[in-house]
């Protein structure tokens, strides 16, 4: 599905907020073209990254010592990997699954966020353009989560494929549940982990697993539908992602924005199709306090300027801008992440002022 968002702000998940209606009200206000159900990691362990995606899947454990899950996967774990298959398949079997995929649902007890920004959304009259959901990448999942004795779990392809198999269920889930208020529900995988892609510690992941990897809940939220994103929060090989299948690529533009433009036949392409960048200008860390909307606007301008001097056309380029903050908030003080939702607000409009939009 193709977009035109024309520098739209957006933002990527997590807030440090402790009340999900005051996370809400703020998604509604500084990203009102698209808002986003708010992750919410500092009310609790099960409100953080992998374990916010965790329910619902076989032999998974809460370690509350090491504040993280595992899968345990001892003994014989054949009959429940089996039922879970089988799940899947009458859920999302081709030409016979169901679609739905509510057994793999996200509770209230794993999500505030999620039924906080329903409810808001249930109590207005006028449905929006842009609702944007949020699930952890398969790969980030995968190579993050180990099992009872501490070995990665992306090594058991039996638990890998799982992993795989949930993200899809879950993405589906969510652009379900909110379809009914938006017209275009937009569901990213957040992917964190492929910034390490070509570092020695993951020397044994391949290209084409990862693009395996993110193909099926990309298809799954293609079929749903929706838009598919990724978020990666650093440099990493930016085709790759683009050959999965994705609409929207963002990325942190504040740090790595220079990465970007090494690929650039790539990413031409991609924004020819129809594609996305999503620009993550505005940096979450303790350098907002030192950052402007001028400043950035500056940095955003001249990371853009490095992919028209690789023979882009600007006008593209701008028409498939969006403005996002580097990464999630969630692990900032209050105030500074106040300031880094305002600045991305401000800086949206300022750049749909300058080119016209």
């Amino acid at each position: 599905m193709q977009l035109e968002p024309k520098f739209t702000a957006m933002a990527i998940g997590s807030v440090p907020f402790l009340d999900p209606q005051e996370a809400v009200d703020l998604a509604l206000t500084y990203f009102s073209d698209v808002p986003f159900w708010p992750q919410l990691p500092k009310i609790s362990i099960k409100e953080q990254m992998t374990a916010q995606y965790s329910e619902g899947l076989p032999r998974i454990n809460f370690n509350l010592e090491k504040k993280n899950v595992y899968f345990d996967t001892s003994g014989d774990p054949s009959k429940e990997c089996n039922e879970f298959d089988a799940l899947y398949k009458a859920s999302m079997g081709p030409g016979t699954g169901s679609g739905d995929c509510s057994q793999l649902a996200i509770s209230d007890e794993y999500s505030r966020g999620i039924y906080a920004l329903e409810r808001k959304l249930k109590s207005r009259p006028e449905k929006l353009q842009y609702v944007k959901v949020q699930t952890v990448g398969p790969c980030s999942f995968a190579l993050t989560v180990t099992d009872e004795n501490g070995n990665r779990i992306y090594n058991n392809k039996t638990f890998r494929d799982i992993i795989t198999k949930a993200v899809a269920m879950k993405c589906r889930w969510q652009i379900q549940k909110f379809s009914p208020f938006a017209e275009t529900v937009i569901c990213f995988l957040d992917e964190p982990v492929l910034a390490l892609f070509e570092s020695s510690a993951y020397s044994s992941v391949s290209r084409a697993d990862v693009i395996s990897l993110l193909s099926e809940p990309i298809e799954a939220i293609h079929a749903s539908k929706a838009v598919a994103g990724i978020h990666c929060c650093g440099g990493t090989q930016w085709d790759m992602l683009i050959d999965s299948g994705a609409d929207i690529i963002s990325f942190d533009a504040y740090g790595f924005g220079h990465t970007i433009s090494k690929y650039s036949d790539a990413i031409a392409a991609f924004l020819q199709r129809g594609g996305s960048l999503a620009w993550g200008i505005v940096p979450t860390s303790n350098r907002i306090r030192s950052e402007t909307v001028e400043s950035l606007q500056e940095k955003l301008e001249t990371a853009m300027d490095i992919l028209v001097s690789k023979g882009i056309d600007r006008e593209l380029v701008c028409e498939q801008a969006i403005i996002t903050p580097s990464c999630g908030a969630g692990a900032m003080h209050p105030d500074d992440a106040f300031k880094v939702f305002e600045i991305t607000s401000q800086l949206s409009d300022t750049m749909k002022e300058k080119y016209e939009f």
